[in-house]
């Protein structure tokens, strides 16, 4: 891999060589590799294969969690969480002790591991917020809660410069990973002033399908606006809102 320089970038292929744009910029490489019939049917290449068929499980795993809990997601989130998160998940399919290699799945994995995982690497939850709070989940009724004792924001919260206002928010998602789908629900404070007076106690709570045998994902947020004549606006377009998982539940 190699960067492009000069005034002019390019993009395509010509020769050997494609380029392309990334989030690192403007990059070029040699287009070579083996080829994808031998790949597809070459015993040499069975490892290979199986590699395959379990990172593109985890990348739809990824979009799954990624679709669920969208909502809070567009709000906090830095341009490489995707392929964050489906180097989360592609370890936690290796944890699999059930299935043969190839046919490792997330939920059959170790999905606690996932729990701490930050959506959004310029604003995490863990160095944004530091009143502590309390979650709970019941299966049999679907409640999923979360809970903060009052606090002073100016005390409690690392907030960027020009902040006047924020919110706290919590959601959770029913994950069905084999069907590619999800149930998702959320919560959120009013948006409160940024100030040294504590808050009244914070209670955020959501009612997923009751009973539910699935994964089930709790994230808690924090989001940072700034008052101008009265309108309330996202700071900087949300660029340091923060989202993470905060609880990962499995039968």
């Amino acid at each position: 891999m190699a960067r492009q320089t000069g005034i002019i970038k390019l993009k395509g292929t010509i020769g050997d060589i494609s380029f392309y744009k990334s989030a690192d910029g403007h990059l070029a490489r040699y287009k070579g590799g083996v080829d994808a019939n031998r790949i597809a049917n070459d015993p040499a290449f069975q490892r290979t294969r199986e590699n395959g068929s379990e990172f593109g499980r985890a990348g739809k795993g990824g979009k799954v969690i990624r679709n669920a809990i969208r909502v809070l997601l567009q709000n906090a989130k830095d341009k490489r969480v995707v392929s964050r998160l489906t180097k989360s998940l592609v370890a936690i399919t290796k944890t699999d002790t059930v299935n043969e290699r190839g046919l490792r799945t997330i939920e059959d994995g170790d999905m606690s591991t996932l729990q701490g995982f930050e959506f959004n690497a310029n604003g995490k939850l863990g160095a944004t917020l530091f009143a502590p709070y309390a979650t709970s989940l019941d299966r049999t009724t679907g409640d999923v809660d979360v809970s903060l004792a009052p606090f002073s924001p100016t005390v409690r919260i690392a907030a960027p410069g020009g902040t006047t206002h924020f919110k706290v928010v919590m959601g959770a998602a029913e994950l069905d990973f084999a069907n590619e789908s999800s149930t998702f629900e959320s919560d959120e404070t009013a948006i409160l002033p940024y100030d040294s007076a504590n808050t009244a106690a914070i209670d955020l709570s959501v009612a997923l399908p009751a009973n539910s045998a699935l994964p089930i994902l709790q994230v808690v947020g924090i989001e940072f606006y700034q008052e101008v004549n009265g309108q309330m606006y996202p700071l900087k377009n949300g660029a340091f809102n923060a989202l993470a998982v905060a609880k990962v539940d499995t039968v």
